[in-house]
């Protein structure tokens, strides 16, 4: 077997599939850099869902003429010179993969200064380094990206469509915006501006990414717990979110996805949320870089602490005391003995270096004054806990899919005979009486059944209006004041995926202004529905791999408008009225409410017999 030493190319590709496997991973390497380099003014361009066009602009210190080659080869870093630098990261960027490996796949040009009239450009065309020239442009430096991976086609058709892809850039950056509240973010995709922040602090840039409404109901919170800081917001007891696209979590400064504190964060809201409501939070965790490993994903996208124990409990602790309400909720909500929030970095400082708060406390010490009352992770994913809690499911694996039944149209057949055989003629019920105003008694030979009066009117009601639904002739009510719904990114190409169905069935929708959408009529038929819990519904499958059964939840709906519309258990039927309504079933004593329950039991005549032994 012989041995190949593979060409600079070909590991940059390779590389490239790690690091830059999409046009978002290119923004957020771009815009890592731009951080990292000081920059206070950051604006991002895309057309074509970056396919076509990436642009990043920054004030920062800028590449000066003799590194700008360096800045294309691998491994070219500004941030590390030994190994033992690893354990001490504060920068986003440190491993010098990104520029070569964007290059690599890419049309790329870089346009930078580094000191006032002196710029230059340097072109890399899929990893063909062009010559530096003068160039044009302010202190700073403009990166931009053409043409993704089009020398890579394997690679280029497993993208996502324009409009996923844009979404995700949208996403990401939504959470620069958030990590570095002191850096004027502007955000446009294919000319039109969807993000802009003016670098004024946490609070502005929640405003700048979910509108200054949401504030009032998150609490701000900034506490130090055994040498640890956890800063930021979270949602009231009574704020939740549909999914989990509302959760940022920045380790000092980066943007990760860490399944200790998420799981300390789902314990501490566990007692207050429903089921499929997921917390809102944008929290940031300064800890010393000596006890976090950053260097254990190609993408940065996690981190590993040294103690997940001490990590855990204390974000569950400050979380469920400002929850729960107990006596050390104010040392933990900022302004009331907490830090303010921190001000702007000096120019002198590394823009992404966090502060740290100073503990005597050791981890032991930590750990043994953590145990008490604080819900210990186990191996099989459930918190453990004197407090009446929910079992975690942030650990637990998703079940595995059903295996494929082979008798499944057997299973239909003999479903077919047997509702066959439950259809009675009409015009063979005799109408016996009434038992509590809600069971409906009818004889026909040596049978009976009994009608639960409630279930039977409210399935007629059901399939009046699902008959409606299905033949597009569904009548609308306008809304006297139309309903606006404010979305992130990936909510609100979700829903527009759905317009045309949420059309087909009585809703009139549009898009109105950024990611939000405005409803101006529903159907007539929920003429009563609550819209937002129904969007919280709709947009609660969006993370889910198969596409939202919208069919279904409108049933669902409509179950609950006919169970309200029909005749109640305990409401006198005339004998008229209940020959009606056996007379609308059409005979058919199988039928069931749309929530499961049967319409009607049946009885034979020889188990009524066996009931006062007259037979054995």
């Amino acid at each position: 077997m012989k041995i190949n030493i593979l060409t600079a190319d070909v590991y940059n590709q390779i590389a490239a599939g790690e690091v830059v496997d999409r046009p978002y991973s290119v923004v957020k390497e771009l815009v890592e850099n731009a951080v990292d380099a000081g920059a206070t003014e950051i604006s991002v361009e895309s057309e074509g869902g970056g396919k076509a066009l990436i642009r990043v602009r920054d004030n920062g210190s800028g590449i000066g003429r003799d590194d700008l080659k360096a800045a294309y080869l691998p491994h070219a870093t500004s941030k590390l010179r030994r190994a033992e630098d690893l354990f001490g990261v504060t920068t986003l960027g440190f491993r010098g993969e990104a520029l070569a490996s964007i290059a690599s796949v890419s049309d790329m040009n870089i346009v930078s200064s580094a000191a006032a009239g002196e710029v230059f450009s340097l072109a890399c065309q899929y990893g063909k380094m062009g010559e530096i020239a003068p160039a044009a442009g302010a202190k700073g430096t403009e990166v931009t990206v053409k043409n993704l991976f089009e020398n890579v086609p394997a690679r280029l058709k497993f993208l996502k469509s324009d409009a996923q892809e844009e979404a995700d850039i949208a996403n990401m950056m939504a959470r620069f915006i958030l990590s570095r509240p002191h850096i004027a973010f502007t955000y446009l995709a294919n000319g039109k501006i969807k993000y802009r922040s003016f670098g004024d602090g946490l609070a502005a840039a929640l405003s700048a990414v979910y509108g200054a409404a949401i504030l009032d109901d998150l609490y701000e919170i900034d506490a130090d717990k055994h040498g640890i800081r956890l800063r930021g917001y979270i949602g009231n007891r009574n704020f939740s979110k549909p999914n989990r696209s509302y959760q940022s979590l920045f380790v000092n400064g980066r943007y990760v996805v860490n399944q200790t504190v998420s799981a300390a964060v789902t314990n501490a809201y566990a007692s207050y949320l429903m089921k499929r409501q997921y917390p809102f939070y944008v929290l940031f965790l300064d800890v010393p870089p000596e006890i976090v490993d950053v260097n254990v994903h190609p993408t940065k996208a996690d981190v590993r602490f040294a103690d997940n124990q001490v990590i855990y409990g204390s974000v569950y602790s400050v979380l469920s005391g400002v929850l729960d309400g107990n006596s050390r909720a104010l040392e933990y909500l900022a302004g009331h003995g907490a830090p303010a929030e921190e001000s702007a970095p000096s120019a002198s400082a590394p823009a992404s270096a966090p502060a740290f708060a100073q503990s005597p406390m050791s981890y032991e010490e930590a750990k043994k004054e953590l145990s008490f009352d604080i819900p210990p992770v186990t191996g099989k994913g459930t918190i453990v806990s004197n407090r009446p809690r929910e079992p975690l499911t942030a650990y637990v694996h998703s079940p595995e899919p059903p295996k494929e039944d082979h008798f499944e149209e057997n299973k239909r057949f003999l479903a077919e005979q047997e509702k066959k055989q439950q259809r009675v003629e009409v015009a063979g019920l005799v109408y016996k009486g009434e038992l509590f105003r809600t069971y409906l008694f009818y004889e026909s030979g040596d049978d009976a059944y009994i009608i639960d009066q409630h279930a039977a009117h409210e399935r007629l009601i059901y399939d009046k209006l699902t008959a409606r639904m299905q033949e597009k002739n569904v009548a609308q009510q306008p809304l006297l004041v139309p309903f606006v719904l404010r979305l992130n990114a990936s909510e609100f190409l979700f829903l527009e995926k759905n317009f045309e169905i949420l059309r087909e069935i009585g809703f009139e929708i549009d898009e109105f202004g950024q990611n939000s959408v405005k409803v101006y009529a529903v159907p007539a038929i929920l003429m009563d529905i609550d819209l937002s819990a129904f969007f919280a519904e709709v947009l609660s499958s969006m993370e889910s791999l198969r596409a939202v059964r919208l069919a279904d939840l409108v049933k669902d709906k409509l179950a609950m408008s006919a169970c309200k519309a029909a005749v109640k258990g305990g409401e006198t039927l005339t004998e008229q009225e209940a020959k009606a309504l056996i007379e609308q079933m059409d005979g058919d004593m199988g039928l069931k409410c749309p929530h499961g329950r049967p319409v009607a039991v049946h009885l034979k005549k020889s188990e009524m017999e066996k009931l006062f032994k007259r037979i054995v």
